[in-house]
């Protein structure tokens, strides 16, 4: 009867041994998997800042005038030289527009996509790269938000950014609130 015991007892300590590697193994799979996942979220916001990043420093180069043409919450439209100069120095003046639009279809119901026209006919929509709001403000010289064309002197913009493949966490079984809050603030020297 004692090797029976010893035997369910054996049997017993071994299940249990097996059941907390399996969850050992489990919980790192889902540590590993959400550590990747926020890595490829601030890679995304990151991005996303250095594409508006480099159009938003050329802003009014090598042009005379007023160069936003349009200062709103989720669009902003100015005029730039984004090329190379040519035999003269100077490239082309480049009408640049960007906005937000329903990507549809994504795993993520609150997913946007950043639109950047240019000369208004180049519309580039890329992925969505998990973007969920996008807001700019702008202020003039000291600091102060304005709507006025004229004065725009600062662009703050703001992007919000949620893992583009959301994992249900296996502890709660419901989706992790993980985000990306990315804000940058552009003194174009040409306005």
């Amino acid at each position: 009867m004692n090797v029976m015991l010893d035997i369910f007892g054996a049997s017993f300590i071994a299940g249990m041994l097996l059941l907390l590697m399996l969850k050992l193994n489990l919980f790192t799979s889902q540590a590993s998997f959400s550590s990747d996942n926020e890595l490829r979220m601030q890679q995304n916001a990151k991005t996303l800042a250095e594409i508006m990043n480099y159009d938003f420093r050329k802003i009014g180069y090598n042009f005379d005038g007023t160069a936003i043409l349009s200062a709103e919450e989720k669009r902003i439209k100015f005029v730039a030289d984004l090329e190379a100069p040519d035999s003269t120095g100077f490239g082309i003046i480049d009408t640049v527009e960007y906005f937000i639009a329903d990507p549809g279809g994504t795993s993520n119901p609150d997913e946007i996509v950043l639109i950047r026209v240019l000369n208004n006919k180049d519309s580039i929509a890329g992925p969505s790269l998990g973007l969920v709001k996008l807001q700019f403000s702008y202020e003039d010289s000291v600091g102060t938000i304005t709507t006025d064309l004229e004065k725009i002197k600062y662009i703050q913009t703001e992007l919000w950014v949620e893992p583009v493949n959301q994992a249900n966490n296996f502890i709660t079984g419901n989706k992790d609130s993980v985000f990306t809050y990315w804000e940058f603030k552009i003194y174009p020297r040409n306005i």
